[in-house]
This record gives C-alpha cells, sequence and structure tokens, in this order.
C-alpha cells in the first residue's frame, strides 16, 4: 500500500483489457470499447497503448479537487446536509458540446497542458477524513476514466468508514460495473436524453450502453439517482421526456430520484438559451405524472422544487435552501408523521445547515 505522501506512479496497466495478436489492445473500461492501436490512445484520451498493453495515464494525476456538499453532486437521498471530498482526473469518454467542465474532460484530446496534483488512493483518504467529509466523490469528468485510481481509492475508503459516490455518464461496461459494485455506495446517473440520436450526435455516446449501466448498478444494489440536462430544442420534447421518466418507473421504481435540471449555454453549445422555468416546471410534472415520487429541478430556485417530501403521506421530509438543509427524518430516516422509511442511504444522520462548496487542496 502506499503512504498519503508518496507519489502515485505516472501509469498504471489498465485492469479491463485485452490484447490482440497484432500488438492492438481491446479496452473493456468503457462502452466504446475502443480497439486501441500501438503508439495510439483510446477515446477517452488517457489509455495508451505501450508496446501492446494498455496504460492508464490518469492514475493518481488529479486536475480538480472540491469540498462540497452532496445535494451538489446532486444526491438528496444520501447522508442529507453531509460533505463529499471530490476529485477528478482528465479525460472523458464522451464529447458533450454543452460540457461544463470541457476544460479537464476534453483537455487531452485538445492538447491542453492541464497542472496536476499528485495525490495517490491513501491521500485522498487522509484528505477527505482531514476535511471532515463523509464520502468521497469521483466526479468533474465521467469517472470510469480513472477507474484503477477510483477502485484503489475507494477500497481504502470502504474501510475508512467513508461512502465512495460516482457522478458519471453511466458508460462504465457491466465488467467495470462488476469490479465497482462491492465499495461503490452510491451513483448520480446523467441520463442526458432518451434519443440515440442525440446521444450519437451531441455526445458522442450511445444510449442503449447508458441504459445498460444503469440497470447493472441498480441490479448491483449501488443507490441510483438520475439527471436530465434539459435543452431547449434538443432534448425537451414532450414525447420523449415521457418516454424517460416511464422507464426510470419501471426499471428503477417509483422512488428513484429524478433530477430535473436547468441549462445554461457553455463550451460548444453558445448559442441555445437558458431553459425556460416553465420547460422545467413541465418536466417536472410529466416526471410525477409518470409515477415518479421524488422529482426535484436543479439551477431554478425560484421554482422551489427542491424539497423532499414523504413518498406515503406527502409531508415535507428534507427543507433545502440551495445548499442549505434542513431534515424533519426521524433518528431511523423516516417520516415523522406516517412512519414511512425514506428511500436512500445513510439518511437517520442528522442534516444541519450548509455553506456552499469551498475549494481545498
Amino acid at each position: 500500500m502506499q503512504s498519503a505522501t508518496e507519489p502515485p506512479p505516472a501509469a498504471v496497466p489498465t485492469i479491463l483489457a485485452t490484447t490482440l495478436p497484432d500488438g492492438s489492445v481491446r479496452c473493456g473500461v468503457c462502452a466504446h470499447r475502443c480497439l486501441v492501436r500501438p503508439g495510439r490512445r483510446g477515446i477517452c484520451g488517457v489509455r495508451e497503448n505501450r508496446d501492446g498493453e494498455l496504460f492508464s495515464l490518469a492514475y493518481g494525476a488529479v486536475v480538480a479537487i472540491g469540498l462540497d456538499p452532496i445535494e451538489k453532486k446532486p444526491l438528496y437521498h444520501v447522508a442529507p446536509g453531509s460533505t463529499a471530498y471530490s476529485i477528478a482526473t482528465a479525460g472523458c469518454p464522451f464529447h458533450c458540446t454543452f460540457c461544463q467542465n470541457w476544460e479537464i474532460a476534453q483537455g487531452p484530446r485538445l492538447g491542453l497542458d492541464l497542472p496536476t496534483n499528485p495525490l495517490p488512493p491513501a491521500g485522498v483518504v487522509e484528505q477527505a477524513r482531514r476535511h471532515g467529509a463523509g464520502s468521497i466523490a469521483y466526479t468533474y469528468v465521467e469517472p470510469t476514466v480513472f477507474l484503477e485510481y477510483a477502485l484503489d481509492s475507494a477500497t481504502l475508503a470502504r474501510a475508512a468508514g467513508l461512502r465512495n459516490l460516482f457522478i458519471t455518464d453511466g458508460y462504465a461496461t457491466p465488467e467495470a460495473v462488476d469490479l465497482l459494485a462491492p465499495v461503490l455506495d452510491a451513483a448520480n446517473v446523467d441520463l442526458k436524453s432518451f434519443d440515440d440520436a442525440f446521444y450519437r450526435k451531441v455526445c458522442g455516446g450511445r444510449l442503449a450502453a447508458v441504459l445498460d449501466s444503469i440497470v447493472a448498478m441498480h441490479r448491483a444494489g449501488i443507490w441510483l439517482e438520475l439527471t436530465t440536462l434539459v435543452i431547449p430544442g434538443r432534448n425537451d420534447d414532450v414525447t420523449e421526456l415521457r418516454a424517460l421518466t416511464r422507464w426510470i418507473v419501471e426499471t428503477l421504481g417509483p422512488e428513484t430520484p429524478w433530477h430535473v435540471s436547468r441549462f445554461f449555454p457553455a463550451y460548444r453549445m453558445l448559442d441555445v438559451v437558458p431553459t425556460p422555468l416553465a420547460t422545467l416546471a413541465r418536466a417536472a410534472d410529466l416526471g410525477r405524472e409518470a409515477g415518479l415520487v421524488h422529482v426535484y429541478v436543479g439551477n431554478a430556485p425560484e421554482l422551489g422544487l427542491e424539497d423532499t417530501r414523504c413518498a406515503g403521506c406527502g409531508r415535507r421530509l428534507i427543507e433545502r435552501h440551495g445548499y442549505r438543509v434542513r431534515s424533519h427524518l426521524t433518528a431511523e430516516g423516516a417520516c415523522p408523521h406516517c412512519g414511512r422509511p425514506l428511500a436512500g442511504r445513510d439518511l437517520a444522520r442528522s442534516a444541519a445547515p450548509m455553506l456552499p462548496a469551498v475549494h481545498c487542496g
């Protein structure tokens, strides 16, 4: 085991890879399953074929660190009011034209010189505990790209009594999910659209692979919350949103939290206006009509649709004002009025008022 101060290795072998007779390597980390020729890199930009062996170039090379309210992930049904020590390396299997973190996600493919902070897995856990975080969040980019680093960190975190959270595009292969399942507590998955053409054109991925990954995580017992960034004229069609929310209900269950998030222009999608509030409210209504109990609207505090209500009696259980949280749950994580348990993880822990996220290094 590495010490908390020992620099991580510059590159480590990819744990899900198959070398072919011609020296090419088939990567099994994400659903692209790239065939990487000698001397080349996969779509993510951080896995390189070196003489017939695929190496991760992202291990321990952290490009972003933050101490975030867990609600910012967003995870509303996991330890409300707690904090998550958040880390990311560079790279991403997608090339979403609306990416908020495009510098670090697309940096390797764009040839950007990104400063890194060498941080071994033991150091991740040490920093999380030093800052009083109850969880470690692998986030800001698609964490599957640094799978080996996340697994090693998560294993140490689990032993230290910390939760592990993935904030993900949902592009891990079933094999990767199997590796993560023993140490991953919860995930928020971006279900960006319910249209395969949108995924292919705007994100560079496939809808079916995302749905397969979500189902695999659900079957593995990982707590799931889903987020859809509603983009005007791109994925806000009523028929599509009805199909998306119906799929959530039928596949994951009606108490699966669905976060509807407001779009703001970013990266290469600067010509689209922010999502109208009426569009967000309509999307939330469609989710409830489909049978979803816990529907939230983010980036739009004007709508006041961030509180958690009981699936039984409808009473307010958790109040949210920005990242300030007040829980009315019982010590057992249930409704104090009707006694129905709230679906989620570690809900019985107290939720004290929170301050906005701060950067820590």
